[in-house]
């Protein structure tokens, strides 16, 4: 069985475009910046969600939720973000790690019900 996982260098890309995209809407309302860290993530896990991912789903999401805790630290000088206080606002605001796509064999099999069965004692193909 092949073992399908996310290439570190194209994670740690992706990470970057989103660590540069928080640093330049540093004070755009959470919302906008909720809805829009929601669907690149979700994006990301319609793409890389394949079985036997999980663990670098979990550690994307992970470093997203650290960065942008990260960044709403940077915007104020008297309030203090910690890591309780952000994943009780706002951490479970982020989807979920949930595979999306079947294994390989699965999907075939759906796609194509009846390969290799005989029709009536007689090999479909002559």
């Amino acid at each position: 069985m092949v073992i399908r996982k996310t290439i570190g260098k194209r994670m740690a890309a992706k990470l970057k475009k989103i660590r540069q995209e928080l640093r330049r809407h540093l004070h755009d309302a959470t919302a906008n910046m909720v809805k829009w860290l929601v669907s690149v993530v979700r994006g990301y896990f319609q793409y890389h969600a394949v079985p036997r991912n999980e663990e670098r789903l979990k550690t994307f999401r992970r470093e997203v939720q650290r960065m942008w805790l990260w960044q709403l630290r940077r915007r104020s000088q008297r309030t203090r973000w910690t890591w309780k206080t952000f994943l009780e606002k706002l951490g479970n605001l982020l989807p979920e790690v949930e595979i999306l796509h079947p294994y390989p064999n699965v999907r075939f099999a759906f796609k194509h019900p009846n390969f290799g069965q005989n029709i009536q004692g007689k090999n479909r193909v002559r």
